[in-house]
């Protein structure tokens, strides 16, 4: 009220029961000029304006983005979160202690909800345990009356050769190999209710053993969390869980979650999405404002609290042209990820415009804004257009919600239309493409900004093994760079060399949102398979399809046997081999390349290829296209030219060279148009909402509060709300604090916060051996963060810690009262015991690097009541504020050393009734020394945060 700016909500055109914010009449000629990003902050902004977490300055301040940019602080409330499992149970965990603090305080727990809709994807606990089935060598399939009855599911036409099969107890054809040879892999891979038969006998087998077998270890060393996550999405509202095997997180929020435009009581507002995945800026591609951001961000976003972000820079990317017709997906990504590394869009919000942009197809743009992590920007925004509205249509969106959604759009403008006469926003910068310009390329060998034309592959490897090691180079001598080494594995030799391929991964990380690129692999592999090529059988090939609709259509275009012909079998759907949950390689081969020192290779069609990711013996890494993965896994070595050497010898003995090979885009598209159709979508649906037999069986509690079992070593209540009163009390003050632990510069978020594998003389595995576990069931850090236990006495157990009590690098510190030097957890649990607060003094940069929970949670279970600084990462310090620890800096120019502290000191602080942002505290010490220090909340709701001790208790303060 009073307000010179009044929100306008109006009806909408033909639907006069829609109703939506029209933040372009509010904007007028300044909204007319923001980018379409933009736009949707400022919408938001205007629709959660309540005051006090999102006030009338912060809209103001974006309307103004064009000269506010890179100034000022802005918040922003998505519509929605999703969480991948890892990230997701520490989230989930939180909420079910709320739930209990809630009833024992005399509350309803039943209340206790996110705030918003929560989609949590349970993706990354897929580890490759086993891997190819199929075998090398075998006959080509085809032939005899089975190559009509396939000509029934495939458009492809097939060669008239007899093959065996596997010969499984579920295919009754004649398994018998007249020639000798060995079986042949299951090639049928399973989408729910379609039934799995043998291509060569159209008999039902069983579902192939790799998914089995991986399905079956994954669900028996992670029952505990799913229970959880079972349990969760039945008691809490606005919570769904998509079961293991449903597919990665970032593809089904794409495929299945997105909205975008968002409909809750008849009011219509633009779809975004935060995610604890980097890959949530996929999204973006289908014209959705998303980006992805740590847990604690996510956690607070469901508590009802907005992300807070620096008014971006937007770069504005033009794209003209049309891309050549053999350039796929991965050459347009990793040439638009060139380009956007030399234009420095660090930080900043990306958005595509031009006439090149209706070119791309949204599965194209969804892998380029996949990608946006990797070129250093928050996000890469395509707003919707036409091409946006027809992809929608064809993947079974319902009509009248398109009719609401292209008038809604066009409404508040955030329609991209290229016949439209007016002008293009304003942009902080623009940087102009060339689409017709890009060439194919791959990525590496050890990061994938440093891009190699496939023309120049073998040279530039060359220019590797000379280079001194370093970001490319491997320093091989010369004399030792032609070096052979013979190898025996399963009873044949083989010869290793530098370049040689041992890893040949097909992941749709990237690539399965675009089904041009995964059938340009299956196409390819059909014609290597018709033409007697082969992959070597000590190469560990995989397909992980993202999801059941990359299956599906590989299936049905009839791709998928060719594929598991040369070994990429299905092993199941998860993140795998990206996130280097490789099989490890045969002893034998291993052995080779270390007594060789061979520089050997992985290729893989992901988007992370760091020298050592994949396997600690593959030093040389390169990210392709799927159908270039399979190329280099034929060849055998990235010492290859395509264009004068042959891959292999074909069955008439002929030279088969890669352009003998190679789909057209005449049949890829033929394929397509016959194989990737809207019924995949509406059956991936299907799936996802059906589950599966082993999540649909599993057993969960439905009651309001979560029955914790005491013995569980992966699932605990944790402490946050121990203390929890309906009303908060005044800032307490600190007496006689001891220094928990004396650091220096840069101590980053890894410093603080568990990760990694469990060390077997930690904290944490002490604590789970008296649980009676044995060193191989501790897991990781990671498997373990429902349980604050094990991730208390992991924080700061980095063995690269600092501490300068200690002098030297050790995750120990000294317990002052008793003089003994003990693990930082054990120190601190007896600074509780004793009733002794403690504090953290620390030097410039405190908390750099990724955003944590655990960094921020560890401290504030450890007992730490404020960390005392020479500067700040603003994201950990505004989480320090959100968990309840103070952040104070010292003045300028001070530090411990110039007030000659040693550490060794208490230290007392007083806070005053009514804190301010940015207001001087005095701390005095037990020797007598008094200094002053700067309380370092940016704003009243950081104290007010602060003032209920965090947003945990905050939250379930409004819930009573």
């Amino acid at each position: 009220p009073g307000s010179p700016y009044q929100p306008i909500i109006e009806a909408l055109g033909n639907h006069p029961q829609k109703k939506f914010y029209n933040v372009s009449k509010l904007g007028g000629a300044k909204y007319d000029t923001l980018p379409y990003s933009i736009r949707v902050l400022f919408e938001s902004s205007v629709r959660n304006c309540d005051g006090f977490l999102v006030r009338e300055t912060d809209a103001m301040n974006i309307l103004d983005w064009k000269t506010k940019q890179n100034n000022v602080e802005v918040p922003f409330c998505p519509a929605r979160v999703v969480l991948q499992d890892f990230t997701g149970i520490p989230a989930m965990v939180d909420f079910a202690a709320m739930r209990e603090a809630v009833r024992n305080a005399g509350g309803d727990p039943a209340k206790v909800n996110p705030a918003c809709p929560t989609d949590l994807t349970v993706d990354h606990s897929l580890q490759i345990d086993f891997s190819k089935c199929a075998i090398q060598n075998a006959p080509n399939p085809g032939g005899g009356d089975s190559q009509k009855a396939m000509a029934k599911l495939s458009p492809l036409k097939l060669q008239p050769r007899k093959v065996p099969c596997r010969g499984q107890a579920g295919c009754k054809g004649p398994c018998g190999a007249a020639d000798g040879s060995r079986n042949l892999g299951q090639f049928s891979a399973q989408i729910e209710n379609t039934p799995i038969l043998c291509p060569f006998h159209l008999q039902p087998v069983p579902e192939p053993e790799t998914v089995l077998k991986n399905q079956e270890l994954e669900f028996g060393r992670n029952r505990e969390r799913l229970q959880f996550f079972k349990w969760s999405s039945k008691v809490f509202k606005n919570v769904s869980v998509m079961p293991p095997e449903t597919g990665m997180a970032h593809q089904v929020n794409l495929e299945y979650l997105s909205r975008v435009v968002f409909e809750v009581k008849d009011l219509l507002y633009p779809d975004s999405v935060v995610g604890t995945d980097s890959h949530t800026t996929m999204v973006n591609g289908l014209g959705i404002l998303g980006w992805g951001v740590g847990g604690i961000e996510t956690e607070a976003v469901m508590l009802g609290m907005p992300v807070t972000l620096t008014l971006p820079e937007v770069v504005g990317c033009e794209l003209t042209g049309a891309a050549s017709p053999h350039a796929t997906s991965i050459d347009i990504v990793l040439s638009i990820t060139k380009h956007l590394r030399q234009a420095d869009v660090a930080g900043k919000f990306v958005e595509f415009f031009g006439s090149g942009v209706s070119q791309l197809s949204v599965a194209d743009r969804t892998t380029i804004a996949n990608m946006c992590p990797e070129y250093g920007a928050i996000l890469s925004f395509f707003p919707v257009d036409n091409v946006t509205l027809k992809h929608l249509r064809h993947t079974g969106f319902d009509k009248a919600k398109l009719e609401v959604m292209e008038a809604y759009l066009k409404a508040v403008k955030l329609f991209r239309n290229d016949e439209s006469s007016s002008r293009e926003p304003e942009y902080s910068q623009v940087v102009q493409i060339s689409l017709s310009s890009i060439t194919p390329y791959v990525s590496g060998p050890k990061r994938s900004q440093d891009r190699v034309a496939v023309d120049n592959m073998k040279s530039d490897f060359q220019a590797c093994l000379n280079e001194k090691s370093g970001v490319k180079g491997f320093q091989i001598a010369v004399e030792k760079q032609n070096d052979i080494v013979p190898v025996q594995y399963e009873g044949n030799e083989y010869k290793l060399s530098h370049g040689c391929i041992v890893i040949a991964a097909v992941i749709s990380c990237t690539n399965n949102c675009n089904p041009s690129v995964m059938l340009a692999a299956g196409l390819l592999a059909k014609k290597a398979v018709e033409a007697g090529l082969v992959v070597k059988p000590y190469i560990r090939t995989s397909l992980s399809p993202g999801s059941g609709m990359v299956t599906h259509y590989l299936s049905s275009s009839g791709v998928l046997p060719y594929l598991s012909k040369l070994g990429f079998e299905v092993v199941g759907y998860g993140c795998s081999t990206c996130v280097g949950n490789t099989a490890p390689l045969p002893e034998a081969i291993r052995n080779a390349i270390k007594q060789g020192d061979i520089v050997a290779c992985g290729v893989l069609s992901g988007t992370k290829n760091f020298e050592g990711r994949l396997c600690d013996c593959v030093r040389a890494n390169y990210l392709a296209s799927p159908p270039l993965v399979v190329a280099y896994a034929i060849a055998g070595t990235v010492r290859i030219d395509f264009e004068t050497e042959p891959l292999g010898i074909g069955f008439d003995g002929k030279s088969i060279y890669l352009r003998d090979i190679w789909p057209t885009r005449s049949e890829l598209h033929a394929v397509e148009d016959e194989c990737v159709i809207s019924s995949m979508f509406k059956e991936l649906k299907e799936k996802v909402e059906k589950g599966n037999k082993r999540w649909n069986l599993l057993e969960a509690p439905e009651s309001t509060l979560f029955p914790w079992d005491l013995k569980s070593t992966y699932i605990r209540c944790p402490s946050f709300f121990d203390k929890l009163a309906k009303e908060p009390a005044s800032p307490q003050p600190i007496h006689n604090a001891h220094v928990l632990l004396y650091l220096g510069d840069a101590v980053t978020t890894d410093h603080i916060s568990p990760a990694g594998s469990i060390a077997r003389s930690s904290a944490a595995a002490k604590y789970l051996t008296n649980k009676g576990l044995t060193p191989r069931e501790f897991n990781s850090y990671g498997a373990r963060r429902g349980n604050d236990a094990v991730m208390t006495r992991g924080t700061f157990a980095n063995i690269k810690l600092l501490n300068k009590f200690i002098g030297k690098p050790a995750p120990k510190t000294i317990h002052f009262p008793s003089g003994q030097t003990l693990d930082v957890f054990e120190a601190a649990e007896l600074y509780q015991k004793e009733g002794i607060p403690v504090i953290i003094l620390a030097g410039k940069k405190y908390g750099l690097g990724s955003s944590r929970d655990w960094a921020a949670k560890g401290p504030f279970l450890l007992g730490v009541k404020a960390v005392l600084a020479e500067s700040y990462e603003k994201i950990h310090k505004s989480q320090l504020t959100g968990i309840g620890i103070a952040p104070l800096q010292f003045l300028p120019g001070e530090n411990p050393s110039t007030l000659g502290l040693t550490g060794r000191e208490q230290f007392s602080i007083l806070f005053p009734p009514e804190l301010s942002p940015g207001m001087t505290l005095d701390i005095k010490t037990s020797t007598g020394k008094v200094f002053s220090v700067i309380a370092s909340f940016e704003n009243d709701v950081e104290i007010t945060l602060y003032k209920h001790g965090g947003s945990l208790n905050f939250v379930a303060r409004r819930f009573l």
